[in-house]
């Protein structure tokens, strides 16, 4: 990676494509620019692109770093804004509609959400999976969809997809789990048009108590610690599932209920 690549400029330039790629809901032939080489870079290009944007983040999105990508971005977990715009919460038995770019990236993810209760304290940076039950105002059921104008944008590694809003374009807040205290794990299944496309099961401490210990210490470290009503959706279960405009998945938590999602293409944001 050259210098020139590295510089702030360059951070611009590439959050500005993205985002006015994103704006539009248009699809990009390829990575504006050079991505980012480490984690520092690819955030610089994520802040970039979140000051560019007309909402301010409602949540956020987490996943994980594969162990291949360990020496090179070496921490657990990545992060991604989710903005109110995609966030959808439907009433039970119904669909949410949800948009992703026809040409760039879409897939679909089973995850449990959390609600943040409370502020967090500004200075506190050494969250862990045992000690974050009280910033938890509810756990639901959820679905992730990962969208980028950018067809291969998991292709190029983790620093490309924080680059690009963590690759996500909506969050499905589905109902809630009462009595996740007294669960360490949950199955899902996910069907795409019926058909089933994976199945998992997630400990609910190493999984949504730790992606949430890890964004409350990211987000502090970054100077803009979670508020109250913050959304995180906390990382896939079954897996990603690539889908498209026009098709539907339905993500199956048992004994918490589930979640149904009509894929829309995306158009000009807001509209």
């Amino acid at each position: 990676m050259s210098p020139e690549a590295q510089t702030p400029g360059k951070a611009q330039d590439t959050a500005a494509q993205f985002t006015a790629a994103r704006a539009a809901g248009r699809a990009l032939s390829a990575y504006p620019g050079t991505p980012p080489a480490t984690l520092e870079q690819a955030y610089a290009v994520q802040a970039a692109a979140i000051a560019r944007w007309p909402q301010a983040p409602a949540g956020w999105k987490v996943a994980r770093i594969a162990p291949a990508f360990a020496a090179q971005f070496p921490e657990e977990r990545l992060i991604g804004p989710a903005f109110p715009a995609n966030l959808h919460r439907p009433a039970p038995g119904e669909s949410a509609s949800c948009p992703v770019f026809a040409g760039g990236f879409a897939a679909v993810e089973a995850e449990i959400v959390i609600v943040v209760a409370q502020d967090a304290p500004p200075a506190k940076a050494d969250w862990t999976a045992d000690d974050v039950a009280p910033l938890v105002k509810s756990m639901h059921i959820g679905v992730e969809v990962a969208s980028s104008p950018l067809a291969t944008l998991n292709d190029l590694g983790p620093a490309a997809v924080i680059s690009d809003f963590g690759n996500n374009w909506g969050v499905v807040v589905g109902a809630e789990i009462a009595n996740w205290q007294a669960l360490d794990q949950i199955a899902v299944e996910t069907f795409i048009d019926g058909q089933s496309v994976g199945q998992g099961q997630v400990s609910l401490r190493a999984g949504p108590l730790g992606a949430l210990a890890f964004t409350l210490n990211k987000r502090a470290r970054q100077g803009a610690p979670l508020k109250a009503g913050d959304v995180i959706s906390t990382g896939m279960i079954t897996g990603v599932h690539d889908i498209r405009p026009g098709q539907r998945s339905r993500h199956v938590f048992a004994g918490c209920g589930e979640l149904a999602v009509q894929i829309t293409q995306a158009g000009a944001y807001g509209h």
